[in-house]
This record gives C-alpha cells, structure tokens and sequence, in this order.
C-alpha cells in the first residue's frame, strides 16, 4: 500500500530510512532531524485518502452578500431611448462633478452640520433610509399636515445629500448607503428624492469598483430599466432620470453590455 501511495504522491525530498533509537517514541516531540522526519511519515501514512468537508448550508446562505447577474438592461421604451450624444454630455456632466466633489472634499467636510442633521450609523439601514427619503416617504404618508406649510421639516422630507453630508462618508458608508437605497428601490417607486441621493452616492463612489459596489451599480441599471418599461403614464421628467442612471452605470463606470443602444 505505501509503495502504490509514493507511486501516486512522489516524495519532494529524497527521506531514507531513519536511523533511530530503540526506545523513539512518535507521541514525544522530536528531539532530532530524523525523529521529526520519521513523525511526518507516520502522520501522513495515518491520514485518510478521502476528505469530506461538513458545510451547513444555511450559514453559507447568509454568508453571501454579493450576487452578480449577467443579464442586461431592457431596453427603452420606443420613443425615449437616449441619444449618443446626450449620454456623453451627462458623462461629462457627471465627471466634472465628481472632480469637485474630490477638489473639495476637505473643505466640506470640515463645515459645521446643522443642529438638526444627525448621520445615522453605517449599517443603520432604517435609520439612513429615514434620513436620505424622509420619515413620510418611509412611512408612505402622503397627506401634510397644517403646521408643515411653515418651513421644509427635513426629519419628514428627508434631508439632501449636501456636499457637508456626503464629504463626511467614506467608502464602507458610500457603498452601505447605496445598498439601501437600492434595496428600497427594488420594492418601491423611483422618486426625486431617491434620485437625488442615488447620483450624489454614484459621484462620491471611487474607481476602481469593489466587487460589492460593482454588483451594486449593475443592480440599479437593470432596476431602472425595469421601471422605465413600467412607467404607464410615459413621464418624460420621469423617464429621463431613468435614463440618466443606466447612462452613468453603463458609460461612466464602463458596464457597457448595460447601456442604451441609440435608436
């Protein structure tokens, strides 16, 4: 049997046969070159030929948190497909932006928050959700009440993403935040205040992707292609947001097999 494993699994190193003292014993550690050689050996001839490795499959379940589809965009609505043109000029747009976000980060972020703006936790999901589409939205309220017709209540409205706000996260928070969003928007209508905060996030985002904000961005395109098809009532405002989004993801972030082909 070992002649036939040595056959299989040839040795890296030339080992004869020991020379070793009557009384070695391999449960002691080895005091010697050859006594530590001999152990390896009889470790070795004592493992099993074939491993099988136990996997609870519900941990592995919750374990994974990136999931990649290769499946594409749908493709826009006859009538309100972009034109190439157009979606360089919001490329542009968008780097530009995303230069001066960067140009003064600093400068930002050192500016004092309002009293009245607390920044949740990262891995708060509710608490950002609040604070980025506003307690009524979260809440689907769609009725005001007197006393809001005063001033904005930002803790109902949502606060926007100031560059004070934004300048403050960084990349674990950015790349947190968008999950929400996006896993908010899955289930529910596209809506300015979303979007808002969707392209503000996109232009903090920093290249080159992580694997998380990768899956991520392409999740968002296909959700918006998905919603554009949707739009019974063909919002040009509505669906050129729509568009916006699938140009960035696409053309900005070179997820090209997403992006609108010109009609």
């Amino acid at each position: 049997m070992e002649s036939a494993l040595e056959e299989l699994m040839p040795r890296l190193l030339p080992v004869g046969d020991c020379d070793l003292p009557e009384d070695f014993d391999p449960t002691v550690p080895p005091r010697t070159p050859q006594e530590y050689l001999r152990r390896v050996q009889l470790e070795a001839a004592q493992c099993p030929d074939v491993v099988v490795a136990q996997i609870d499959p519900k941990k592995l379940r919750k374990k994974q948190t990136v999931s990649i589809s290769i499946s594409g965009c749908q493709p826009a609505p006859e009538g309100y497909s972009p034109s190439l043109k157009w979606q360089q000029q919001q490329v542009a747009n968008f780097s530009a932006v995303r230069q001066n976000v960067n140009k003064h980060r600093n400068h930002w972020r050192s500016q004092h928050l309002d009293s009245n703006v607390t920044m949740p936790k990262s891995e708060d999901e509710e608490g950002w959700k609040k604070f980025c589409l506003g307690e009524r939205l979260y809440s689907e309220i769609d009725t005001l009440s007197d006393n809001e017709n005063l001033g904005i209540d930002y803790i109902k409205m949502g606060f926007p993403p100031l560059l004070s706000i934004v300048s403050r996260m960084n990349q674990a928070t950015v790349t947190s935040v968008l999950e929400y969003l996006i896993n908010w928007f899955g289930e529910k209508k596209f809506t300015p205040e979303l979007g808002r905060w969707l392209y503000a996030l996109l232009a903090c985002l920093e290249k080159p992707l992580l694997p998380e904000a990768h899956s991520l961005i392409r999740q968002l395109a296909r959700r918006c292609s998905e919603v554009r098809v949707l739009e019974e009532n063909r919002n040009e405002e509505q669906i050129s947001a729509l568009n916006l989004m699938i140009c960035l993801v696409s053309r900005y972030f070179d997820q090209r097999d997403l992006a609108d082909e010109p009609s």
